[in-house]
């Protein structure tokens, strides 16, 4: 499964990009993608691995926050059927979803300093969600901390996109 993380102004503007204008799954996306800073990765979930990602840099801090939280489908306006399968036409039948990530996460990974990336991709190799080398992980964590170092400095949150 492919994870977009990505950088936006505000919710609108994720859901704008991601989703299509105003929500639309249906209508067209802008395809404008070089006016988002993203990054396409495989098997990083962020609930699971990016959090564990996370919970290592933050390395001791009792103040972990809240997790991501989904954007789209608005779970306000459009209640999952958890029991059955989704009505056609509706923004289940999508299959995408978008969450915001914590702005807590994008301090934490936006004040990771060069020094800490190997220990935190030693740590993060090691997972038992991931198979994949120290390089690769050394990678994505610089990756992470990139994106979410840019993202802090526009004043921007970040957002996560997968299709279910």
């Amino acid at each position: 499964m492919i994870f977009e993380y990505f950088w936006v102004a505000d919710r609108d503007a994720a859901v704008e990009w991601a989703i299509g204008p105003g929500g639309d799954w249906l209508g067209e996306r802008p395809r404008d993608e070089a006016g988002v800073d993203r990054l396409d990765v495989k098997r990083i979930d962020a609930h699971v691995v990016l959090g564990r990602l996370v919970a290592f840099a933050e390395a001791g801090s009792s103040d972990s926050g809240t997790g991501p939280q989904q954007v789209w489908p608005d779970p306000d306006k459009v209640p999952c059927p958890h029991e059955t399968y989704p009505l056609a036409g509706t923004a289940w039948d999508s299959g995408l979803i978008l969450e915001h990530i914590p702005e807590s996460w994008r301090d934490t990974l936006a004040g990771v300093v060069a020094d800490a990336v190997p220990m935190l991709a030693l740590q993060w190799c090691d997972i038992a969600e991931m198979s994949w080398d120290y390089e690769e992980a050394a990678d994505c964590v610089r990756m992470f901390v990139g994106l979410a170092q840019r993202a802090k400095a526009a004043g921007a949150q970040l957002y996560c996109r997968f299709c279910a």
